[in-house]
């Protein structure tokens, strides 16, 4: 794999690296400090350079954080196929980059010569893992030629999921019905809105924000990057709710004049529907 020369932007700062960086910083947050993705990503919102990002690089490090979470084992299968011994204990980051690369490798089928390349820039930045920039380059080779291959000798579903789990599952569901719930468990749910009465119909917002209508009245996105860069959420035009729960407002009815009692409320999305609605 040839390495090309690297173009650095008016800050230093090869194309990628900032969006691969904040990659990187959303699965330690995970691993490493064990805290919620959410969590890690609104606290990385606050920052100045990491907010000063464009919407795209944004969705490109949660989407990439997304799937080392929810592959987890895949990809940790593949790394240590490559690593000749275990990793030290004092590495840094060097760990969430790898797996960060592996998952722009054999996951979302990214350009080899630019994960490698950003991904040992990363290494080099990183104070606790700069030593591993040899092996990151290595390693990640190896992922971006062979990686591929041995996954479809294995069966994926099973490696993503803890052996604890699995077990309870199987004990609880039956082995077929355990793959299921397991396979679900590994795709993004999706996310459902309902639509502030007043403005746009559903049918106008499922086409705005490339989702579809249900016929419940919510809408439904499949695929999205961060909520609070949709159009339409500054503006409170929608708000998340699933479309399950949407559905209770609308069975209802009118309530005008009554006391509601929503119970175990948390945000309240409920009455807020029914608020809106009446």
């Amino acid at each position: 794999m040839r390495k090309g020369p690297q173009t650095l932007n008016a800050g230093g700062v090869p194309p990628g690296l900032a969006a691969r960086t904040l990659a990187v910083h959303l699965v330690a947050g995970v691993l490493m400090e064990a805290r919620p993705l959410e969590q890690v990503l609104a606290q990385c919102a606050t920052s100045s350079q990491l907010a000063a990002l464009q919407p795209r690089d944004r969705a490109l490090a949660r989407a990439i954080a997304a799937t080392v979470l929810r592959r987890q084992g895949e990809l940790e299968h593949v790394l240590k196929a490559f690593l000749e011994r275990p990793l030290p204990a004092n590495q840094g980051r060097l760990w969430p980059i790898l797996l960060t690369g592996a998952a722009q490798l054999v996951c979302l089928g990214m350009p080899p010569h630019a994960v490698v390349d950003l991904a040992v820039e990363a290494t080099r930045r990183d104070r606790g893992a700069r030593r591993f920039a040899k092996l990151v380059n290595a390693v990640l080779r190896r992922v971006a030629e062979r990686g591929p291959e041995l996954l479809t000798r294995e069966d994926a579903t099973r490696l993503n999921i803890p052996d604890w789990l699995w077990r309870r599952w199987s004990r609880s569901y039956g082995p077929e019905l355990a793959r299921h719930v397991a396979q679900a468990s590994l795709r993004e749910a999706a996310l459902d809105i309902s639509i502030k009465a007043g403005g746009d119909s559903a049918a106008a917002w499922a086409e705005r924000l490339g989702g579809r209508a249900l016929a419940t009245g919510s809408v439904r996105l499949t695929h999205h990057g961060r909520i609070e860069d949709l159009p339409g959420y500054v503006e409170g035009a929608w708000w998340v709710q699933d479309a399950a729960a949407a559905l209770v407002a609308a069975a209802t009815g009118d309530v005008a004049g009554k006391s509601v009692a929503d119970l175990c409320a948390a945000p309240g999305g409920k009455t807020a529907a029914l608020a809106a609605a009446h």
